[in-house]
């Protein structure tokens, strides 16, 4: 479980293929401090620590996980959104974030606003899908690329997120152009509430 607020940025050292998986090797500002076996979101999906040594750690990709998300387009030196799984006695400042990533959407504009940044996001609508939940809604929650924001001009297929200074630089949101692939985690909590009305 996370919070969708990033602790730092990853950067990619080495990518390895191994039939349908793919192992990404990367450095970290707080790489002493990781385990074996330790959960950490990358760019929004949960992943699990599987080597350590003291300048790098891999994680393993599974191919329904390269299918859904913007894993398999990584090339060595991108930066990836990182966190560690929410402490149970901490503050949750984001939302409820479950590292499974439901969908990627693609980035259609970036417009600055005196200081801060308007990303729009477009994404295939499904209207089966939507009625369990997978949408967005006015000041709702969306993660993008593991990042909790609070979602404006909330239409079918798009929505958009303002950014500000703090987390343009302290993310990989400075690294995006129009037409980058972003991964896509809908709110949790509107996922079992249009579930349980679709009983009624």
């Amino acid at each position: 479980m996370f919070s969708g607020i990033v602790e730092g940025m990853g950067t990619v050292l080495a990518i390895e293929k191994e039939r349908e998986n793919v192992h990404l090797t990367l450095s970290c500002n707080f790489i002493s401090e990781l385990k074996i076996d330790q959960s950490l979101s990358h760019n929004g999906v949960c992943l699990t620590v599987v080597r350590k040594d003291d300048t790098s750690y891999t994680v393993t990709a599974i191919m329904e996980t390269l299918l859904k998300s913007n894993l398999g387009l990584l090339k060595v030196g991108d930066k990836v959104n990182l966190e560690r799984s929410m402490m149970i006695n901490g503050r949750l400042d984001g939302h409820i974030v479950q590292g499974h990533v439901d969908q990627t959407a693609v980035c259609s504009r970036i417009e600055e606003s005196d200081g801060s940044w308007y990303f729009t996001f477009n994404y295939d609508f499904d209207i089966d899908k939507a009625r369990q939940g997978y949408m967005t809604v006015e000041k709702g929650s969306a993660t993008v690329n593991g990042v909790s924001l609070t979602v404006v001009n909330s239409k079918d297929d798009s929505f958009q997120v303002a950014i500000i200074p703090y987390t343009y630089e302290n993310t990989n949101f400075h690294t995006f152009n129009v037409g980058s692939v972003v991964n896509l985690e809908f709110d949790i909590i509107g996922k079992y509430l249009s579930r349980l009305a679709s009983y009624k």
